[in-house]
């Protein structure tokens, strides 16, 4: 169901969905490269909330913004083990850090 402008985003209309408002966003289509180990735990947890991977990874970032955890404690867990069967090594302070082969010059 439609209800009246969302005040908050002038112009755009909210949906009211099981008693939740909703806001109309503009959204693009992009590309962008992420560490494949990664991708596989955020696609897996994705499933398992039952939100797309887009969702999830904008709802990360948004709550991110805000400086609150995104995730609860059983998502969390479930992380930790995923982190295990990926072998997922990689921890924040290796952020800003990471080299593929795409990053690597060679020199002849």
């Amino acid at each position: 169901m439609i209800v009246p402008t969302d005040p908050a985003t002038p112009g755009r209309k909210a949906l009211t969905v099981q008693n939740r408002t909703r806001k109309r966003v503009d959204r693009v289509q992009t590309g962008i490269r992420i560490e494949k180990r990664v991708l596989k735990i955020l696609k897996t947890v994705s499933t398992f909330l039952e939100i797309s991977l887009s969702d999830l990874v904008e709802g990360m970032i948004l709550h991110n913004f805000e400086g609150k955890l995104p995730l609860g404690e059983e998502t969390l867990a479930l992380i930790a083990t995923l982190r295990k069967t990926y072998g997922l090594d990689l921890t924040a302070g290796d952020s800003h850090k990471l080299i593929d082969d795409q990053d690597v010059v060679q020199i002849d």
